[in-house]
């Protein structure tokens, strides 16, 4: 389903709309208890307080077609295979064209990647609509929602970006002009991007507007904020929103078993959405974690199992082991419940502590603060079992390579960090060009960006492919 289908359906999806409201309370609305009913908004609906948050709730359930865009588990294969992560064990399914850089304009594994996202901008842009000025809401819940969804865009556009280079800028729900919008410039993008997480951290409070971590709070907006100016060298903001959500007591790290870092509640967590339904948890856990007896779908790179030192607990934790027919497969494990029965409950994390360290840790050692760099990546060392790194005569250089490998270690098949890392070019020795060479064929500079699906540009003639896939 495109955005296309909007206009001709809303009627019809009005009237689901009206059904579903009669069915939950506001009070489990507004506290997103488990996995919240998914429904896509219209402005009619923004009658009160309890139909904003029915629309609120939809943005934030684990349904990547009607909730939340990066529910699938594809963002996490696509980016692993196309980095040093993951091979593929059936070479005739779409998603091996990640791993050979054989993608073209009308490989499968792209559409969902490019319109899982902006069917969630549009439900996104909806809200935002919906609450500003209207004046059958307070102010306050219109700050606070205003806050959240600009948290909820920025994420969706700093996945499109750093997969497919600009993008368009769709921030409302005109269709008429959506539908023909060209392709923005990357540089626009995240300047968009930071406008809306600078508005969110202004209007957001530190507490969280609902049990658990699953509405974002200030943090939240500030650990986006802190990615994006890694991202674009920002080294000291990247660095101060960083020192801040590692300095709030809101959050732990040390103290948070390996085990329990994914689960509900975490103390890691500063974002995480509610997964469990009546027949299972994660979509993560169903696509790695193979059945009894089966070999699985997609298996860590010895590349990858390599970069464990002796000693490390996250091999042993976040890396599964089978053995089928006498040989041994390795696969990733961080999700580890598959039906919804099994305890105790695990949640979708989308931003923790270990990688705001890890951030702090980069923008340091660009910043010539090497004392605090090798302090953050011991910090993280030391939970997974490992001896701490010296400081004695460690050039930026290396100090950056040792951030990196703990980038890779800790943040493996999480978000794409270990694909985006590559193609970041921090170092030399971190470089997509060096690193994917090495040993993988197929790969060259073009393959940094997924190909725009040829259906969109059918759709929408202004819209310019990438590089390398004409």
């Amino acid at each position: 389903m495109t955005i296309v289908n909007f206009k001709k359906n809303i009627l019809r999806i009005v009237f689901a709309m009206l059904t579903l409201c009669q069915l939950f309370s506001c009070e489990k609305l507004i506290e997103l208890d488990g996995n919240p009913p998914t429904y896509i908004t219209n402005q009619q609906l923004f009658a009160d307080s309890a139909t904003v948050m029915s629309a609120v709730a939809g943005v934030y359930s684990y349904s990547q077609s009607r909730g939340f865009g990066f529910s699938d588990a594809n963002l996490t294969i696509a980016t692993g295979l196309s980095s040093d992560e993951l091979s593929v064990v059936d070479n005739n399914s779409y998603f091996a064209q990640f791993y050979s850089y054989t993608l073209t304009p009308w490989s499968s594994g792209i559409i969902g990647l490019w319109n899982y996202p902006y069917q969630a901008i549009y439900r996104v842009n909806d809200i935002l609509e919906g609450v500003t000025g209207n004046p059958r809401i307070s102010e306050s819940l219109a700050k606070q929602i205003t806050g959240e969804m600009k948290v909820v865009r920025a994420l969706y556009y700093f996945y499109l970006v750093n997969q497919f280079g600009g993008v368009p800028l769709v921030t409302s729900t005109d269709f008429e002009h959506n539908a023909k919008l060209p392709r923005s410039s990357v540089e626009t993008i995240y300047t968009y991007i930071r406008t809306d997480l600078q508005d969110a951290v202004n209007n957001l409070s530190a507490d969280y507007p609902s049990a658990g971590r699953v509405r974002p709070n200030r943090y939240t907006a500030k650990a986006l904020l802190s990615k994006v100016n890694l991202y674009l060298g920002d080294w000291q903001m990247a660095y101060d929103e960083a020192d801040d959500i590692i300095g709030s007591p809101l959050y732990g790290f040390a103290d948070v078993p390996l085990r329990a870092v994914f689960l509900e509640e975490s103390e890691e967590a500063i974002w995480q959405l509610p997964v469990k339904t009546s027949y299972r948890q994660t979509d993560e856990a169903q696509t790695f974690i193979p059945n009894t007896g089966a070999v699985p779908r997609y298996l860590v790179t010895s590349f990858l199992l390599d970069q464990f030192e002796n000693g490390d607990q996250r091999l042993l934790e976040w890396i599964g082991e089978t053995t089928v027919n006498d040989t041994q497969y390795r696969y990733p494990n961080k999700y580890k419940n598959k039906s919804a029965s099994e305890v105790p409950t695990e949640n979708y994390m989308i931003f923790r502590l270990g990688e705001i360290i890890l951030t702090r840790a980069e923008a340091a050692a660009h910043l010539n603060n090497m004392d605090q760099a090798i302090k953050d990546v011991n910090v993280v060392r030391k939970r997974a079992g490992l001896l701490e790194i010296q400081m004695d005569q460690r050039s930026q250089e290396d100090v950056l390579n040792a951030v990196m490998k703990e980038r890779q270690t800790e943040l493996c098949f999480e978000w794409g960090n270990r694909w985006f890392d590559l193609k970041r070019n921090v170092t030399d020795a971190s470089s997509a060009s060096t690193v994917l060479h090495t040993h993988k064929s197929g790969y060259k500079p073009t393959s940094n960006l997924y190909p725009i699906p040829q259906a969109q540009r059918d759709l929408n003639n202004r819209l310019e492919q990438n590089e390398g896939y004409n």
